[in-house]
């Protein structure tokens, strides 16, 4: 395949991005693929979770302008392109009962309406292939949930001409994956290495906590070797300052075992237009020879 390999990445708020999948968009960038963030809201309820920065006013009267300096950095520094669907941030609910979600946010739209943008968007930058959250958005916040129900909806829609014949010509994406990242596999390989090293793991009230689930396990279907970006993606991760404690619980697993231990980001194959061989290693597979 001559022409132009292109990934879009679809996320819910600034700083995920460089949570989920940061190392595979920085490989693909190195390798020339053309890797697009559509980010559907502007994390402007987002909490202030650096202890360092929580209290400051500036900060908290300005969240919106500074997550929006903090995307810039976590672009500059992945080598991807962005772009904003301008949705509002819809906070993440707490409480028994849960309040009600802000009139107006991001959750509460109209799912064919709030897929219109993304149609667009996908028409203009021709991915083959997507990424985004699973049904339950890797974690059921509203925002996640969303995101994976207008990802989907666009999806099908952008190679359909009679679909939102004002948001451009059609161009069907060939691939739709579900970001894996965090992963049962992966976090029990991660938590029993450190342990047999003699070393604590933050791993073992979330291995306690996923007992308390009642998900399944998700099917991993694609592990993409990226461990030499993954100082790229902590770069990325930590540009997001309002979201992330530089001495949190991210970076508590030593850079040598996580690439010996767990060198790749996985992905689950949600739709695909192209034939391919399950497991795989590379999201372009069964379209890079097309």
């Amino acid at each position: 395949m001559t022409e132009q390999l292109r990934l879009m990445a679809v996320h819910a708020h600034p700083d995920d991005e460089s949570s989920k999948g940061a190392a595979t968009m920085a490989k693909y960038v190195s390798e020339g693929v053309d890797v697009l963030v559509a980010t559907c809201t502007g994390g402007e309820r987002g909490s202030i979770l650096n202890p360092k920065l929580q209290g400051d006013p500036y900060i908290e009267e300005h969240i919106h302008e500074v997550r929006k300096k903090e995307m810039d950095e976590a672009r500059e520094i992945l080598g991807v392109k962005q772009e904003w669907l301008g949705f509002v941030d819809s906070g993440l609910p707490e409480g028994d009962p849960l309040p009600p979600l802000p009139d107006g946010c991001f959750a509460l739209q109209d799912v064919d309406a709030a897929a219109e943008p993304l149609v667009k968007l996908i028409r203009e930058f021709k991915p083959q292939v997507i990424t985004t959250y699973d049904e339950n958005g890797g974690y059921p916040h509203p925002d996640h949930i969303m995101t994976h129900k207008i990802t989907m909806v666009a999806f099908e829609a952008a190679g359909d001409p009679e679909k939102y014949p004002e948001a451009g010509e059609p161009w069907q994406p060939q691939k739709l994956y579900y970001n894996q990242g965090f992963n049962r596999p992966r976090t029990v390989a991660l938590h029993e290495a450190l342990l047999e090293r003699g070393m604590d793991s933050p791993y073992g009230e979330w291995l306690e906590r996923w007992k308390e689930f009642e998900r399944r396990e998700r099917t991993l279907t694609t592990y993409v070797p990226c461990a030499e970006f993954f100082e790229i993606r902590d770069k990325a991760l930590i540009a997001h300052a309002t979201q992330i404690d530089p001495d949190g619980g991210w970076f508590r697993v030593p850079m040598d075992i996580q690439k010996e231990v767990w060198p790749t980001e996985e992905y689950e194959l949600a739709k695909s237009l192209v034939d391919t061989s399950l497991p795989e290693d590379d999201l372009f597979a069964g379209i890079r020879n097309n």
